[in-house]
């Protein structure tokens, strides 16, 4: 399972692995993966970063008007699976926010809509 343990000072920080030893002195790393696999580590999500390089389908961060309070903030948006309708609270006021997204069959978001769910 990957997730993210906590934020120090605006970086991800990895959680180590019980149990697994650290590497001896001399070891060359070449990459990320390697790095974690040595030493024990998660692999960090970040949302900024789509799996597949950037492309359409991932997640994606985008500014929206909460209809309640009219306060503009940023939520993080999957497009992966499609279009979809759930429920989120506002970042400012906490009412919920009903989101609907409709994506195309490339995985490219085409509207993004919030209403309240009252």
């Amino acid at each position: 399972m990957t997730r993210v343990c906590c934020w120090v000072d605006g970086y991800p920080m990895k959680r180590r692995i019980p149990g697994k030893q650290l590497p001896k002195n001399g070891v060359k790393l070449s990459d990320a993966r390697s790095i974690d696999a040595q030493y024990g580590l998660e692999p960090v999500i970040d949302p900024s970063v789509s799996a597949d390089g950037g492309a359409p389908g991932g997640m994606q961060f985008h500014l929206v008007e909460c209809p309640y309070c009219g306060e503009s903030f940023e939520t993080p948006v999957d497009t992966s699976c499609g279009s979809a309708r759930y429920v989120e609270d506002c970042q400012i006021c906490c009412q919920p926010i009903e989101f609907s997204l409709e994506v195309d069959h490339a995985g490219v978001l085409r509207s993004l809509t919030t209403l309240r769910s009252d």
